[in-house]
């Protein structure tokens, strides 16, 4: 288990549901995750500039600024992008395709099993750095 302040597991935790942002954050300290959350797109956009994680859990149905929203704003040229696993409700194809279109790297139906939102969020990990979007 990697200790709690090593940064390079920094994850931001995004979803307007308190106790799902207390779930997936209990889920993550556990697996050796330094976690950091957000309660809407608002302040996703703020904690992704301010914080840099390395990786985010991203919902799609917040109130103000949706899910597809960040993701949009994500893909904007001098904006701090973070490799997104899509954590939601909505599992239709199109909100699947959409998500994965806008640059989210992966997508998690809610209820979700915890070994499954690990293997997830290990995965984001693998891959790409996060980073300033070039354009």
């Amino acid at each position: 288990m990697q200790p709690l302040h090593d940064l390079s597991r920094k994850i931001l935790v995004v979803d307007d549901d308190e106790s799902i942002v207390d779930l997936v954050s209990t889920r993550l300290m556990i697996g050796g995750y330094n976690v950091c959350t957000a309660n809407n797109g608002f302040e996703a956009i703020r904690a992704l500039a301010d914080l840099k994680p390395k990786a985010m859990i991203l919902d799609l149905s917040m109130p103000g600024m949706d899910g597809f929203a960040v993701l949009d704003y994500m893909a904007k040229p001098g904006s701090y992008q973070a490799p997104t696993l899509v954590l939601t409700a909505r599992h239709l194809a199109q909100d699947v395709e959409r998500a994965i279109r806008l640059g989210a790297r992966d997508y998690l139906a809610k209820p979700f099993d915890d070994r499954m939102l690990l293997a997830r969020v290990q995965r984001l990990f693998r891959g790409a750095p996060a980073g300033v979007n070039a354009g």
